[in-house]
């Protein structure tokens, strides 16, 4: 039983909280934002991005009592935003963002005018997801170890097909055929869609694509899916095996999409962005419009994203240096 000896006590500490000033830190987080808050994307409206983008504005709106307007900046796979972020100073920019802009940029690209590592406050991961290996409709074989065997049976007179030099499709393709002994050559596109139609009409055998762009076309009989990239099965293709379970290990690579805000970001910002994120993302109605776009929200904390940064990095930079792969 409380005495009334520990309840006066209580009290009394409680009120002299109260007299006690804000530390500078919870100052200027309880005061942010002071204005809209501008979050730019950078991919066209409709893109799964731009989806992210809006489910979060949407949210973060009413967790932070200022309007969070979405900004679509297209171009450079998402650079010409990342750039826009990490040069921000008004602590009122925040950014959508791809894992190839927060991870192998640079390392593509040397003229890149930002620092992934350097340049940025890692928020939140956002969402994740696979890359499908798909076969072209007359592979031969059932399982995934009888269409990559088949695949491998080609030697350098298969072809893949990527949407260009550097895109994650074309890092996850030489990562797989570093590990299984694939042959296929290289034959980028200007996208995804001119990939699959590629792939139908037998002038590639092989792409890594997302589910969304993938699955209609395996669904239709048109093409095949052998495997994901993603360590465990996904919610997003659930039928579909990984890659580990064919027996080939060390290609776990996804798609992702993160928050970030310029360097600068005061961490009491940073941390309560994080936590409003962590809470939108846990809602079922998020999760399900989000698996729709594409992803599977995650909501994790800055160091997480920033540990995954690091673990992607370098992951792909020996193949992108022992292939000398470069952006287009």
């Amino acid at each position: 039983m409380i005495s009334k000896r520990h309840l006066l006590a209580a009290a009394a500490a409680a009120a002299l909280a109260a007299l006690l000033p804000l530390t500078p830190a919870m100052a200027q987080t309880a005061a942010w934002p002071t204005k809209p808050v501008r979050l730019v994307v950078g991919f066209p409206g409709g893109s799964s991005p731009d989806v992210m983008a809006r489910t979060l504005s949407d949210a973060l709106s009413k967790a932070l009592g200022q309007p969070v307007v979405v900004d679509n900046r297209p171009g450079a796979s998402g650079n010409i935003a990342a750039d826009q972020v990490a040069k921000a100073t008004d602590e009122h920019t925040l950014g959508i963002v791809i894992n190839g802009n927060l991870t192998v940029a640079r390392l593509i690209n040397p003229a890149t005018p930002f620092d992934p590592a350097r340049d940025f406050a890692p928020i939140s991961l956002l969402g994740t997801a696979p890359l499908v290996l798909t076969a072209a409709g007359d592979a031969k074989g059932s399982t995934p170890a009888e269409l990559i065997a088949w695949a491998k049976s080609l030697g350098d007179k298969g072809n893949y097909g990527t949407p260009g030099n550097g895109t994650v499709g074309h890092l996850g393709m030489e990562l797989l055929k570093s590990k299984t002994g694939i042959g296929a050559m290289h034959v980028p596109f200007p996208g995804n869609p001119q990939v699959v139609t590629a792939l139908i009409a037998g002038q590639v055998q092989l792409s890594l694509l997302p589910p969304g762009i993938a699955m209609p076309q395996v669904k239709a009989g048109k093409l095949k899916a052998v495997a994901v990239t993603s360590p465990t099965r996904s919610a997003l293709v659930p039928d579909v095996p990984t890659l580990r379970e064919a027996g080939v290990n060390g290609t776990d690579l996804e798609v992702w999409t993160a928050l970030v805000g310029p360097a600068s970001l005061p961490k009491p910002v940073v941390a309560r962005v994080a936590a409003a994120v962590a809470e939108v993302m846990k809602q079922p109605d998020t999760q399900a419009r989000l698996l729709t776009a594409g992803w599977q929200a995650v909501g994790s904390a800055p160091e997480g994203l920033a540990q995954r940064m690091k673990a992607d990095t370098a992951q792909l930079s020996d193949i992108i240096t022992s292939r000398n792969i470069k952006s287009d």
